[in-house]
């Protein structure tokens, strides 16, 4: 961590996932300042975790000799449905939190602006203005990993529903009458395309014999088949581990094109775990899958790249985005 200036303010960005918080400090140019991370322990509680979100600001600031009066403002990138006008975590899974005012509660304990948005939106916006996507019109990004994440950044800002986050990619519906999804629904592009729907169908390649690096390093137990893992396999000559992830990473480029015949973004950003691990088979099926299934006259319009930011997205993102809003409702006053 770097000594803070004491000018202009700073602007805290918090990134909240089911296992780890991470909080960044950011100055007036959005350079860092500082960071913290730490466990979520969301199995806790609702009140012990907003606990813990908040101890880990003050502790940071703490740290890096800023006070709290010094605060412009704090958003925090959340998993799970959110009221993003009244700042409510409306239910988070991964967390077992429901009906949680963290904008309200943030507020009151720092005196300064907050608010919330999608997790997944932090991190396509914190790659929009510093990352893949930095100078584009219009960013898509999309993450693969247990499930699949996506977010748009339309003309400088979040694209969203009414009152909550949309751009569910995970969800569009791809086999009719298929697997069942997480969400309750069959065939979602989840079912054939995240990371755990092919590790599943790795696991049964192995046990039959067909993966034997595979098998050796993690057996058939999904919680050992990771990212890295994969990549390993692959690299070591499991060619059913390799034809498995090709197959879910073209089925996420069919639906990637279909986003891009309705939208038109110019920079399209893959993200995660298994993109860092498998960047160029990821980039190769994608841009085969565009390439088929795009309309003609979109040819050329649209550039596919890494996310270059890793775990620092999803902060830097937030700390972005509440600098915007904040300077937004300054210039409407």
């Amino acid at each position: 961590m770097i000594a803070a200036s004491h000018d202009d303010g700073y602007w805290l960005g918090f990134d909240l996932g089911g296992t780890k918080m991470h909080a960044g400090l950011f100055d007036r140019k959005l350079q860092p300042v500082g960071h913290r991370r730490k466990k979520t322990r969301g199995h806790e509680g609702a009140e012990a975790g907003v606990e813990r979100i908040c101890n880990s600001i003050e502790k940071l600031l703490v740290e890096l000799d800023v006070s709290v009066s010094q605060l412009r403002g704090i958003a925090v990138g959340c998993p799970g449905p959110l009221d993003l006008d009244k700042g409510i975590i409306v239910e988070s899974p991964n967390l077992g939190w429901k009906n949680v005012p963290l904008k309200d509660i943030l507020e009151k304990r720092f005196g300064c602006e907050a608010t919330i948005l999608n997790d997944v939106d932090a991190g396509v916006y914190g790659e929009h203005r510093f990352g893949a996507g930095s100078g584009a019109r219009t960013t898509l990004g999309v993450f693969p990993g247990t499930g699949i994440g996506a977010g748009l950044v339309y003309e400088g800002r979040i694209y969203r529903g009414r009152k909550s986050s949309c751009l569910e990619l995970g969800h569009i519906p791809v086999v009719p009458n298929g697997a069942m999804c997480g969400c309750g629904r069959r065939g979602c592009l989840e079912t054939v395309a995240s990371r755990l729907a092919m590790s599943a169908e790795i696991a049964k390649a192995a046990y039959r014999g067909q993966a034997p690096h595979l098998m050796r390093v993690a057996g058939t137990d999904l919680a050992n088949i990771r990212s890295g893992t994969l990549a390993e396999a692959i690299s070591d000559g499991d060619t059913v581990v390799e034809k498995i992830v090709r197959d879910g990473a073209h089925h996420l480029g069919v639906a990637i094109a279909g986003t891009v015949n309705l939208l038109l973004p110019d920079v399209i950003v893959l993200g995660g775990g298994l993109v860092e691990a498998l960047p160029k088979l990821f980039l190769e099926e994608v841009q085969n899958a565009l390439g088929s299934h795009i309309m003609p006259a979109y040819e050329g319009a649209v550039e596919v790249k890494v996310a270059k930011l890793g775990d620092d997205a999803g902060a830097l993102g937030a700390a972005a985005w509440i600098r915007h809003l904040v300077e937004e409702k300054t210039a409407k006053n």
